[in-house]
């Protein structure tokens, strides 16, 4: 049996639904990721099969497969145990068949989950279940409750009165109650959408940072309290300085069960309802209190992964400077700046050390090294880390720069951020087993200047900076998430396979770490691949493989031309005739990028070609090995501007986007410490994320609000460079009368009808 057989036509229409996809796309893209083809691989060169899926798409469908693949699993498991208990009914195994959650399945499983013995199982072991099925059926007998519930009573059993009997009757009340899967459905439900975050400081646990001190005595809406909130509340928990929990009027779920309980008048009534109150209390309460604060949790991971990804996106396709000699300089005072210079391939040439800055302020010196340096290695660009000593390494460079007359080299501060971990990396060391960690991490500051997605994959994405509580999310869940982002940025930009790094080919379609070092080992035995077709003659490298990775590696100066495109070999035949339609050869059609205007696309359609395909194909030929990445530009900083106290409010300045969480934006400004821009102060404009206004990377202009040297906190607005939106464009406010306030039973109504479409 295949694995695709094992989602029924149920489960697959639902994911079809939810997703907006189309069942043939759907199942089409299903069997691909079955034979093991990659996202990239799908999202490129199969848009025929999938009907055009964008990777998004693709990766949604990956994630529901895995969601309803061990959903399956979970079912057949539940089944299994429920009929080795000779307990599985038609109706309940339908029940079963049909659900489509996996905490609706846990629900239905629970009455017949083996547990720790219960204060209802003690009852029945005392022979109470009749009374207790007495109280539940409401339908009246030859005796009364309290004369009825006397005939249970048995020393011998440990029931020593009619109230001892009653009590344990309603302990297997209440266990029913509680086990009831729509029950629990709907309490659930009522605790997401009514309920409220409820954070307080423990008592006598001193907050001396007040890291939490909004949180000391807080409350949110569980339905709208956003993830960085929910996460600082855990982590405040988790440090031990707070407390939380779900608060919920405990009335509405009460009344909810009455009624689903109570249908009748009589004299069990009292005791169905103090039975409905401990099945709550006891029961229900603490156990989707756990339910609905990991769903919390779970949210606020997804969201905060969600931002993660986004910028650590923007930063990866950061826009390179390119293939040139760059002098890269980690700045330092009392352990001076160390220098690494690489050549247009980065490949590293040498290193030095120079003191210009306190307490040594040996500017001589420096400048005939950085001289020498410069005219022995055609160095073109100096790239200063942004770390302690940076502003004042940057204007040594930029006078040294102007009074040697070199106008053809210039210099940029570049993030450091994750490059003190590579250079303690095993990547580092395998690089350069010979140099210091130092020296390691100044090759990385000018290679991140090259090319900022080659460098970066080296470094673990975590490490990077651009996380919003990273730490405190789904580690498995975080690692997917930015492995699968890194994976895509390098694909949508291709791979140099004669100058990356197994690092970077890694990330390639299809490449495993392994095979990705045998092909660096091959090329350094070998030299340089002419083709893409020689790939097949490193080890490990199969038919499979190659159909994976190949469109997504580049080839400049080879055999064949079509190397230095995204055009996937198996279409080279199509392109062939193409340049045969219009009498050139393929090296021309490529020189000539408008020649293929003059072609009717849909004419050379094949089995397996359609219009999708041969419009990337077409695409590609117009701009042949384009970097999609966006121009490479330099934020200039105030020279007059190097510390906090340097900033006065109403400054314009120029900064680079650093981070984007959910609240805001952090920017650089050049003084050591980044700036927030508020939500509020992103955009003139109605934003519903910081996202919408900025990304990491971006070069903007910010108006500084305030700083404050002695908290390092400054507040910087965009807005306030900007126009504002005419009032005429703004939604205007609609009066409304304020409705009359809702019973008790108006709410329970309402949920109760929002349980039923659901």
């Amino acid at each position: 049996m295949s694995e695709l057989r094992t989602l029924s036509t149920p489960v697959l229409l639902h994911v079809s639904q939810i997703l907006s996809v189309s069942l043939k796309s759907m199942v089409a893209t299903i069997a691909l990721l079955d034979e093991g083809a990659t996202v990239p691989f799908i999202a490129r060169y199969r848009k025929e099969v999938t009907g055009n899926l964008d990777e998004v798409q693709i990766r949604d469908i990956q994630e529901k497969l895995e969601y309803f693949r061990e959903l399956e699993d979970r079912r057949e498991t539940i089944l299994h145990s429920i009929d080795e208990q000779g307990k599985l009914t038609p109706e309940l195994k339908a029940k079963i068949e049909a659900t489509l959650e996996k905490n609706e399945l846990e629900d239905l499983y629970l009455p017949y989950k083996p547990k720790r013995r219960t204060k209802a199982m003690i009852a029945r072991e005392q022979g109470l279940e009749p009374l207790a099925n007495y109280l539940m059926e409401q339908k009246p007998g030859e005796l009364g409750v309290d004369a009825l519930a006397a005939t249970f009573v048995s020393a011998e059993k440990g029931v020593e009165s009619a109230e001892d009997a009653l009590s344990g009757a309603r302990f297997i009340v209440a266990e029913t109650v509680s086990e009831s899967a729509d029950h629990r459905k709907f309490i659930r439900q009522i605790m997401m959408d009514s309920g409220f975050v409820v954070a307080r400081a423990i008592e006598g646990v001193e907050d001396p940072e007040g890291k939490f001190k909004m949180y000391a005595d807080y409350r949110e809406p569980a339905s709208k309290i956003p993830s960085h909130r929910m996460l600082a509340i855990r982590r405040g928990a988790k440090e031990g300085f707070l407390n939380f929990e779900i608060d919920l009027e405990r009335e509405k779920p009460i009344l909810f069960l009455k009624n689903k309980t109570i249908y009748e008048p009589g004299d069990w009534v009292p005791h169905l309802e103090l039975a409905v109150e401990d099945a709550y209390d006891r029961l229900i309460n603490p156990s989707i209190q756990t339910e609905v604060r990991l769903e919390l949790k779970d949210r606020s991971d997804d969201e905060a992964i969600k931002v993660f990804r986004e910028n650590l996106e923007n930063l990866l396709l950061a826009p390179p400077a390119g293939m040139l000699s760059v002098l890269a300089v980690d700045p330092g005072l009392r352990t001076g700046c160390k220098i690494a210079v690489v050549d247009d391939t980065g490949k590293f040439l040498e290193h030095s050390v120079i003191y210009p800055l306190e307490p040594k302020n040996d500017l001589a010196g420096s400048v005939r090294i950085l001289s020498g340096l410069i005219h022995r290695h055609n160095v073109r660009a100096i790239a200063i880390g942004n770390g302690t000593g940076s502003r004042e390494a940057d204007a040594f460079v930029k006078d040294f720069l102007r009074q040697a007359g070199l106008q053809n080299v210039f210099s940029v501060v570049v993030s450091e951020a994750g490059a003190s971990v590579y250079s303690a990396s095993d990547v580092a060391r395998q690089e350069f087993p010979d140099l210091d960690l130092t020296v390691r991490g100044a090759i990385s500051i000018a290679r991140r200047l090259q090319d900022p997605l080659a460098e970066l994959v080296k470094v673990d994405p975590k490490s990077i900076g651009v996380g919003q509580y990273q730490h405190d999310v789904d580690g498995k869940k975080l690692r997917l998430g930015l492995e699968n982002t890194v994976e895509s940025c390098v694909n949508r930009v291709g791979v140099d396979l004669n100058t990356a790094s197994w690092a970077l080919l890694r990330y390639v379609a299809g490449i495993k770490e392994n095979t990705a070092q045998k092909i660096v080992e091959y090329r350094n035995e070998h030299g340089r691949f002419r083709s893409r077709v020689e790939l097949r003659a490193v080890p490990g490298f199969g038919p499979k493989t190659f159909e994976q990775a190949a469109g997504f590696l580049r080839i400049r100066g080879g055999e064949q031309p079509l190397d230095i495109t995204a055009v996937h070999p198996e279409s080279y035949p199509i392109v062939e005739r193409i340049a045969a339609s219009l009498g050139v050869s393929i090296p021309e059609l490529i020189a000539k990028p408008t020649l293929v205007d003059k072609i009717k696309i849909e004419d050379f359609q094949t089995e397996t070609a359609g219009v999708f395909t041969l419009t990337d194909i077409r695409d590609e030929l117009r701009k042949p090995g384009r970097d999609p990445r966006e121009q490479f530009a330099v934020a200039k900083f105030r020279e007059d501007v190097k510390e906090i106290a340097d900033l006065q409010p109403g400054m314009t300045l120029e900064g680079v986007v650093t981070n984007v969480t959910k609240f805001g934006a952090f920017v650089d400004v050049g003084v050591h410490q980044d700036g927030l821009v508020h939500i509020s102060e992103l955009s003139s404009r109605y934003i519903k994320e910081p996202s919408e206004a900025v990304k990491v990377g971006q070069i903007v202009k910010v108006k500084v609000l305030s700083a404050d040297p002695k908290v390092k906190r400054i507040a910087l607005s965009i807005k306030a460079l900007q126009e504002p939106v005419p009032r005429g464009q703004r939604p205007a406010p609609t009066a409304k009368p304020a409705p009359p306030k809702p019973t008790m039973e108006d709410k329970l109504a309402a949920l109760q009808a929002k349980f039923k479409k659901r």
